[in-house]
């Protein structure tokens, strides 16, 4: 006889439902559980879309648009309603010529459009007013799976020459699609089930394109005010420009270069682009005498040592010789290490720091007396002192390295004139499609998780368990901090993603379905499948990446 019921389990209570339920019709009994909409369920640990059905037996968790997944659920469904919404207005696909999503501005993505059609706020506001009324239809938002080969012929016919290439590498042979109405794209991720839970968004006219603005997931409900950063956002545009200039914006074009072409001209290319930045990077300083200081910071994974090294190589050019100085040898000793609000010590706070020897010692070397520079015991928590003496000549210069290098509590006795200041972020410039951006953190927690089980003994699982605290330090201790830098450094390397894949994916697999960080490990295992592999074989030794993967000429 056939089962007409199932019974699952939600927040340890069993429930019973009828056979064919979707997840849907199940969380809107339990949405006055929570303070916003949920957007996704976890059942038996693996996530699922809310319009897919339960199996008997499973255990259900909801996700709200507070979770990481959740958010990334609403904003990815966001840039698929504003995307049917622009080819609604232009009144023709042969009016656009693409539309292009690319990096964070303020709390929204940064997007370009090419074509026939005035890129106005009117435009966008007929946009929204369309997006809006969409809002207000909830028009659902379908999903189909299809042939890879007719998918690719299918985007190619749309003029998305991008999906076309991507696809073309795909190993699998159905590519999911998602479709609103009469429009359909391919997204990286999970999606809303309609479109009535898109209700706070804005599109503001900005640059050359536009900002696609959403909620935080702190407030989901509102929207934040606009508050781009100009700094931050013309180092990223840099970095977006100069791929578009290689002819490599995405994912398909980094793999139809090296299937075409020899991979080590990209990897000389971009290195060579690279050094070129940091010797302008040097003339600047050595223009500048009266800066004897450079402070350096930047987010966990930046490549902030190697970059410091090659920074000094290029001083050194102008006759200057600069001495690395680590922020963290002035650690207070272990047992004054400020604790955090689970009782722990917490080594990202600026307390955690002898602000007052460090200043001591700085002004010291800047008045001409020699000073005896500590190194931090890790092992110990104490400072120790071991004959390091230092005494600034004419051009003798001090390189500063740390996360706090930009605040200048870090630095407050030191006059700001003789202070040079460097923000370092690894800023990915790839897209994986002209739809589907990478979010840099990404490529820096691939980084950390390679270099952390290379030189620390550190599994991917524990990386990955500690990155949630590593990203909140970076936002309160870093990121306020960011555009009072007079320079700025984009530490991304083009290739780096195809070259971090064969070291990154078997640490991956290592985590078991049974650890909570696998649906983490298995989304960067997804997104890496995108990727041809690059040989590490050719990179130089004082790459950036060569900090992560090993093989570098540098003593880190």
């Amino acid at each position: 006889m056939e089962q007409k019921k199932i019974t699952v389990s939600v927040k340890g209570v069993q429930e019973t439902y009828d056979v064919g339920i979707r997840f849907l019709d199940i969380a809107k009994r339990h949405q006055q559980e929570e303070d916003c909409a949920i957007v996704l369920a976890r059942e038996n640990g693996r996530l699922r879309e809310l319009y897919k059905k339960p199996v008997d037996g499973g255990n259900i968790e909801f996700l709200t648009v507070k979770s990481k997944a959740g958010h990334s659920t609403y904003t990815r469904s966001l840039v698929m309603l504003m995307l049917k919404a622009i080819y609604h207005v232009a009144g023709d696909n042969s009016n656009i010529d693409r539309v292009g999503v690319h990096f964070v501005v303020s709390d929204g993505f940064y997007c370009t459009m090419k074509g026939k059609i005035e890129l106005t706020q009117q435009f966008l506001d007929e946009v929204k007013s369309y997006m809006e009324e969409l809002v207000r239809k909830a028009a659902p938002i379908e999903k189909t799976s299809e042939n890879t080969f007719e998918v690719r012929k299918k985007f190619e016919q749309y003029g998305m020459y991008d999906k076309g290439e991507l696809f073309k590498y795909r190993r699998a042979s159905k590519v999911n699609l998602y479709h609103l109405e009469n429009f359909e794209d391919y997204f990286y991720g999970y999606m809303l089930p309609d479109t009535s839970y898109l209700k706070h968004f804005d599109l503001k006219l900005f640059q050359e394109g536009f900002v696609l603005l959403f909620p935080t997931r702190e407030q989901p409900d509102c929207l934040p005010q606009f508050k781009p950063e100009l700094k931050i956002f013309q180092v990223q545009r840099d970095s977006m420009q100069w791929g578009a200039k290689l002819g490599i914006p995405t994912v398909g074009a980094l793999n139809s270069y090296i299937v075409k072409n020899k991979v080590e001209d990209l990897v000389m290319i971009q290195e060579a682009y690279h050094e070129k930045k940091i010797a302008e990077m040097a003339a600047k300083i050595a223009a500048s005498p009266e800066k004897k200081i450079i402070l350096i910071a930047g987010p966990s994974s930046s490549g902030k040592t190697t970059f410091s090294h090659r920074l000094a190589t290029q001083l050194s050019v102008y006759g200057l010789k600069p001495h690395p100085i680590a922020a963290d040898d002035y650690f207070v000793e272990r047992e004054n290490t400020p604790l955090d609000e689970d009782g722990k010590p917490d080594f990202e706070r600026l307390e955690a720091i002898d602000i007052e020897k460090l200043n001591q010692d700085m002004q010291e070397l800047l008045d001409g007396k020699t000073v005896e520079l500590p190194v931090f015991n890790f092992k110990t928590g104490k400072r120790e002192y071991k004959g390091n003496y230092k005494t600034l000549g004419p051009n003798d210069i001090l390189i500063i390295e740390g996360i706090h290098c930009l605040n200048d509590k870090l630095t407050y006795r030191l006059p700001k004139e003789r202070k040079f200041k460097i923000y370092i972020s690894a800023l990915t410039q790839l897209n994986i499609d002209e739809h589907n951006r990478i979010p840099t953190t990404d490529g820096r927690l691939l980084r950390r998780i390679v270099r952390d089980a290379r030189t620390r003994g550190s599994d991917a699982r524990r990386t990955i368990e500690m990155w949630p605290s590593v990203r909140r330090g970076e936002e309160n201790n870093i990121f306020p901090y960011q555009e009072d830098a007079d320079i700025m450094f984009n530490s991304a390397l083009i290739y780096e993603l195809a070259v971090l894949k064969q070291y990154a994916e078997p640490l991956l697999f290592s985590i078991g379905p049974e650890q909570k960080e696998y649906e983490e490990a298995k989304r960067l295992l997804k997104f890496l499948d995108y990727f041809l592999p690059i040989p590490s074989d050719s990179i130089p030794n004082n790459s950036l990446i060569r900090e992560f993967i090993g093989g570098g000429c540098y003593d880190l």
